[in-house]
Parts: structure tokens; C-alpha cells; sequence
């Protein structure tokens, strides 16, 4: 009964494998401890294993719960990427393009006036990203106390989604209008050009996790 019933929720569950088997594994020793508890008690093994798995409620209920959990636990992975991933890598270019090649004065074509105001809006989201982070980090914590985990994972759902949005707008945006502009400058350096590809390969990734958490959420819904 309870290896079937496990099976059952673990059908039900979607999230990262790592924080769904441990979730499973609280499941299976919270179920073995209980029906431990029967047999002492005088039951029979099967009857037992039947009222550990009658008590710990219905697969359906309990996975909604589980899903919730899984999505909050992805979710926060990701927030911490967005907090200290996007403005580290933006600090990184920047010092590698002052090492490697210096003042922008020496840059050989001229710069357009909608392209600073293009790189101010874009430079400016790098701190609107991890802001938003840190709120939705905070809320989480400080909602835990004031609604389920249902409802928080909904929330966070949003602003990781609104994060990770202006991220990747802000990236495109950035290196589009600068290839349009000089595509050299997309190059200044080696370390630069590198630094920039790790910047996309970072924004791609969290739209994959956060794709991945709104799915668990969505997953809730249904």
C-alpha cells in the first residue's frame, strides 16, 4: 500500500528530482513510522500500511501541497541566481573592459545619442533585476506566515517570471542595439566577448528554471 502510494504522488509531482526525492523520502518515512505505530498497536502489516497511507490523506491533496513546496524550492534557486548572477556578471564586463581595453573615448566610431539612453535604460535593469529578486525573497519569507503555500508559490511565480523577463529584454536589447550601432564593440576583448556569451547562456538559463517553476505552479492549478 505504501510503495503504491508513493508511486502515485510521484506521478503527480513535477520539480527538480533532487528536492522531489527528498520531499518522497519524508513522505516514506513519515508512512513507515506510522504504520510501525498500527503493528505495535496490534495490526496486521497490510492493515497497518492501509490506515498509515488513510491518515496521510489523499495522493491528489498531498501532491498539491508537494507541488507547491517544489515550486517555492525552484523558485528560490533561481531568485538567488537572479540577486547575485546578473549583477555580477555586469560588474565582471565592465572590469574586464577596463583591463583589457580601456576608456570607451577609444572607441572608433561615434556613439548615437539613442544608443546611450538605450545602455543607461539597460545598465539600470541590472539593478531592477536583483531588486525584485530580494523583494520576492523577502515577500516569500514574510508571507510564509500569512498565506499557503499555494498561493505564496504563485506569487513568487510572478516575479521570478517579471525578473527574468526584464533580464532577458535587457540583454537582447543591449546587444542587438550595440551590434546594430558597431558590431565590434560586441568584441572589445576576448575576456569581454566571453563574458558577454556567458551573460546570454546565464539569462537563457533562467528563463529554462523559470519556465520550469511556472510549469510546477501551473501544475498546481490543474
Amino acid at each position: 500500500m505504501i510503495d503504491e502510494y508513493l508511486g502515485d504522488l510521484d506521478r503527480r509531482l513535477h520539480g527538480c528530482g533532487k528536492f522531489k526525492a527528498d520531499l518522497l523520502d519524508e513522505a516514506r518515512d513519515g508512512l513507515h513510522d506510522a504504520a510501525d505505530a498500527y503493528r505495535a498497536g496490534g495490526w496486521s502489516d497490510e492493515d497497518a500500511e492501509r490506515r498509515a497511507v488513510a491518515d496521510f490523506g489523499p495522493a491528489a491533496v498531498v501532491a498539491r501541497d508537494y507541488q507547491a513546496e517544489l515550486g517555492m524550492l525552484s523558485g528560490v534557486r533561481t531568485l538567488w541566481k537572479l540577486v547575485i548572477g546578473v549583477p555580477l556578471m555586469q560588474a565582471s564586463w565592465d572590469y574586464a573592459r577596463i583591463l583589457t581595453y580601456g576608456a570607451w573615448t577609444q572607441l572608433p566610431t561615434s556613439t548615437p545619442e539613442w544608443y546611450r539612453v538605450v545602455a543607461h535604460t539597460t545598465h539600470g535593469a541590472v539593478f531592477v533585476v536583483p531588486v525584485i529578486g530580494l523583494l520576492a525573497l523577502l515577500g516569500a519569507r514574510w508571507l510564509s506566515r500569512r498565506m499557503d503555500a499555494v498561493r505564496l508559490a504563485r506569487f513568487s511565480g510572478i516575479l521570478i517570471a517579471l525578473a527574468v523577463g526584464i533580464n532577458l529584454a535587457s540583454v537582447g536589447l543591449l546587444i542587438g542595439s550595440t551590434g546594430f550601432v558597431d558590431v565590434s564593440r560586441l568584441f572589445l576583448s576576448v575576456p569581454c566577448a566571453v563574458l558577454m556569451i556567458a551573460w546570454v547562456l546565464l539569462s537563457l538559463r533562467l528563463v529554462v528554471l523559470a519556465r520550469r517553476s511556472w510549469g510546477g505552479y501551473a501544475t498546481i492549478v490543474a
